[in-house]
């Protein structure tokens, strides 16, 4: 179990930029502390054989052992990308990166709750250098609940100029009532009125893909580079109004500077819509997080990150960030931002 105690909003309450600049900020927020329990899962581990591996003790884990071949089953509360689209250098706002489009693929559209949690069971196989991931996962009760019962993933290990590296390929469908954008804007055209997509809600599904890299380059400098699609016609579930993604970034160990245990972050990422999701927004509909009222010049929405990790001791962090973002919302008549942000992380 995972309880936790929160209290605040995002900035502008999460809203105005797809690739938010906060990824510990929630959809939901209140002006007064209040708890939440965000996981309480069972995970069963079945040994398959090959080289023992020793297992620390972490963050809602056991220390213990496991072969290198193993099948692992999860089933409760808890969030989808704990298994899934995960990074070595780009996962964590608690410690590296904070924008959304960055911690994950902004197109990976995974079912959650405001808070990023739902309820489902995923399994994983491992064998060799080959991992293939599957789960099924109900999606919130906004557009019109459902599940997203195709999630999967496959992952490779590989060494390459003798350091190592994984590459992730990952899928989703989400099937539920949601609306086509274009539905909307026909709607809109009709009555005068704002397009609005909870008028044109039907049993759909919505598809999409990814791809994840992360490779060392040197014991102290790590790159890695994700790409997306997701099916523009219909609207995003749950994550962020992200139809199409590039991200890259490197990650750099201070030991060059007499810090050894210090990261600095460097990375770009851009995002785009679909033409039906550009003509939905431009006739006034609103998205997940964005939606202006109109959307007369649409554009990419850019954005640069980087963060200095000052390790204060071994379990007590300091961090400043930096994102700079162009045509936020994809609207080129806005922006751009500046966002500064500052974090403080103990953990023991």
């Amino acid at each position: 179990m995972d309880p936790e105690i929160d209290q605040g909003f995002g900035l502008a309450n999460a809203h105005g930029v797809a690739g938010f600049t906060n990824g510990e900020s929630l959809k939901e927020g209140k002006e007064w502390p209040y708890a939440r329990v965000q996981r309480y899962f069972i995970r069963q581990t079945i040994d398959l054989g090959g080289e023992a591996e020793k297992v620390d003790a972490d963050i809602n884990q056991f220390a213990g052992s496991q072969t290198a071949n193993r099948l692992v089953l999860t089933i409760g509360r808890f969030y989808i990308v704990d298994l899934f689209d995960t990074n070595k250098y780009a996962n964590n706002p608690k410690s590296d990166f904070l924008n959304w489009s960055l911690i994950n693929t902004g197109t990976f559209d995974v079912a959650s709750d405001g808070w990023g949690t739902t309820y489902g069971a995923a399994a994983e196989w491992y064998q060799g250098r080959w991992t293939l991931r599957g789960g099924i996962f109900d999606l919130s009760a906004t557009p019109a609940g459902g599940v997203s019962p195709a999630g999967g993933e496959l992952e490779e290990r590989h060494e390459l100029w003798s350091q190592p590296g994984k590459l992730k390929i990952t899928g989703f469908l989400s099937r539920g009532r949601a609306g086509e954008f274009a539905d909307a804007t026909a709607l809109a055209a009709v009555t005068g009125q704002p397009a609005d997509i909870n008028a044109v809600r039907n049993y759909t599904s919505r598809p999409g893909a990814s791809i994840n890299l992360e490779q060392q380059v040197t014991q102290d400098l790590g790159v890695f580079a994700r790409a997306g699609w997701a099916d523009g016609a219909v609207e995003p579930w749950d994550y962020t109004d992200i139809d199409g993604t590039v991200s890259a970034g490197v990650s750099l160990i201070g030991r060059k500077w007499g810090r050894p245990d210090d990261t600095l972050g460097i990375a770009g990422v851009v995002n785009a819509i679909s033409n039906a999701h550009e003509a939905f927004l431009n006739a006034g509909g609103l998205g997940i997080v964005v939606g202006d009222g109109r959307l007369p010049h649409p554009g990419l929405e850019d954005i640069f990150e980087t963060y200095y990790s000052y390790a204060a001791s071994r379990s007590t962090r300091l961090s400043l960030d930096y994102q700079f973002i162009a045509n936020p919302a994809y609207n080129t008549d806005r922006g751009p931002v500046n966002a500064f942000a500052g974090r403080f992380h103990w953990q023991f």
